[in-house]
């Protein structure tokens, strides 16, 4: 059976039985040396680990997005710029092309309206050359109408006068009697 030196009991003691101390290990006043010396160590380490390689790294990339940054800036403000002078430039043109829209329009309309005169005047004279010959062709066809008007009163009259007197009446009777009858 087991005895009392053979059970092992759990406890806080230290192993190999030295003497067990109340202060925390890092507290203790015994390592502070040691504990120092691998601070100072690990700390230089550290310093070079980063000093060396990793914040050399961290400056290249925050040169590297600042330059980025700064030539987008430059390039947007370039662009900027010249998106201003095609501006200015697409609103000269077209501030022309209106003022040579308005002139070609004035000057189209002045030369239609003069056309528009020298065709009225053309067209009046052509109108007033063919009614001067109209009123030529009327008054000849009038005169011709009075003539076979007269010949057709003359035989018409010389025809009443032989049916009803029996006898053929001479021209100059005739003739003085339509003078009569025209001027009443």
């Amino acid at each position: 059976m087991a005895t009392e030196h053979d059970s092992h009991s759990a406890g806080t003691e230290v192993p190999g039985g030295a003497a067990h101390s109340d202060v925390f290990p890092p507290f203790d006043t015994n390592h502070f040396s040691s504990q120092l010396l691998w601070l100072a160590l690990t700390f230089g380490a550290l310093y070079l680990l980063m000093s060396r390689i990793a914040l050399p790294r961290v400056a290249a990339i925050l040169e590297n997005r600042q330059a980025t940054i700064t030539g987008d800036l430059d390039y947007s403000i370039a662009m900027q710029k010249q998106a201003e002078e095609a501006g200015l430039a697409c609103d000269e043109l077209v501030a022309n092309a209106r003022m040579r829209a308005q002139a070609l329009a004035e000057e189209t309309h002045l030369r239609l309206a003069e056309e528009a005169v020298e065709a009225r005047k053309a067209l009046e004279a052509d109108l007033k050359d063919r009614l001067g010959s109209a009123e030529l062709r009327i008054a000849e066809a009038k005169a011709r109408a009075m003539h076979t008007v007269e010949e057709i009163a003359t035989e018409a009259a010389t025809a009443i006068v032989q049916q009803l007197s029996g006898k053929t009446p001479d021209a100059a009777s005739i003739a003085s009697a339509l003078a009569a009858a025209k001027t009443a």
